[in-house]
């Protein structure tokens, strides 16, 4: 009889269940991996309200994970080997795949969101998708895949230096976004509702000046930027009308990259979109050459992380705390779930 682990199911919007399923065992070129530790992203915050576009339940969520080398073969990694996890799945022959855009794979599938992930204690990966922390701590190895989104949309954004730049969303996708378009030189403000969020990013991060979204954030950034807009805009809120409203803070001959994803149509003007030339891109997911970056960035200092992780759980305390997380007054940046 096959070994037990735990794991955490999202049966249905709003509930999550402890269940008991069989220890995986690895196939031909896999490993299987002992997670340690699973930053919550705000993907399995919308998992949890229902609020994802690519999604069936029930499942496992979890895609932003570190752990160690359980069993395997085939990676060149023994057992006890800390590692991080790189949770695309693609299919390497593709259009895209063809070109090296992985992340653009036409059959993708991310751990957690398409396929069960790793809210459980055992994980079987492909070995070409685990990677040595290099001396990480596990904390941080567990954030270097949202910091890739960031990372690869910095990259997206050909940042020459000194644009200025609006960040839509100080969430962590936005965070991650802009530390790295600031270590490219990016000048950075953030648009975001919740001053809370704002005041974490200018006093604890010291990433930027902010400015609250409400019914007068026209005349705010006008008068921010002197009526020219922003050289550059990133959209990390995943809210339909917040997309929407990014295209006006474009400045002319400006740049608006997509990092948030709805499950609706977005609609922009044409005429103003022309008469600004405007660029606009979309930004998914990330690349191996990302990773390599956000690790080599934390190794360095060049990106600090620490502060990052604001709130922690167990396991088994995912059913009781997610229903917390999820509240704005509970003030959540990166929640880690530790194994």
């Amino acid at each position: 009889m096959a070994a037990g682990m735990r794991a955490i199911l999202c049966e249905t919007p709003g509930t999550l269940r402890l269940v008991e399923r069989p220890r995986p065992e690895p196939r031909p070129g896999e490993v299987i991996v002992r997670v340690r530790r699973m930053g919550v992203c705000g993907t399995d915050l919308h998992i949890f309200q229902g609020k994802h576009p690519y999604l069936e339940y029930p499942r496992v969520m979890g895609h932003e994970l570190s752990g160690e080398i359980a069993a395997g073969s085939g990676s060149g990694l023994e057992e006890g080997t800390p590692v991080y996890v790189m949770p695309y799945l693609t299919c390497g022959h593709c259009v895209a795949c063809r070109q090296g855009k992985t992340n653009c794979c036409t059959t993708l599938q991310c751990l957690g969101v398409h396929c069960d992930g790793g809210m459980c204690d055992y994980l079987a990966m492909p070995a070409g998708l685990v990677f040595p922390t290099d001396g990480l701590p596990l904390d941080q190895a567990a954030l270097i895949e949202f910091l890739a989104i960031g990372a690869h949309a910095a990259r997206r954004a050909e940042i020459k230096g000194g644009e200025r730049t609006l960040v839509v969303g100080a969430g962590p996708i936005g965070i991650a976004t802009a530390l790295f378009a600031r270590a490219r030189g990016a000048q950075l403000t953030f648009l975001d509702p919740r001053a809370d969020r704002l005041a974490f990013c200018r006093d604890v991060l010291r990433l930027g000046d902010g400015i609250a979204a409400d019914e007068a954030t026209p005349d705010r950034l006008a008068a921010h930027t002197g009526n020219d807009f922003f050289d550059l805009v990133f959209d990390a809120t995943g809210n339909t009308a917040a997309m929407e409203q990014s295209f006006g803070w474009v400045a002319h001959g400006g740049t608006l990259v997509l990092v948030g994803v709805v499950r609706t149509d977005i609609r922009f003007s044409d005429p103003d979109f022309h008469k600004r030339e405007m660029t606009l891109k979309g930004s998914r997911n990330a690349t191996i050459e990302d990773f390599r970056e956000v690790l080599a960035a934390i190794r360095s200092g060049t990106v600090q992380v620490e502060k990052l992780i604001t709130h922690r759980g167990r396991l088994e305390d995912a059913p009781a705390r997610f229903p917390e997380w999820i509240r704005p007054e509970t003030g959540v940046v990166k929640a880690m779930i530790e194994l």
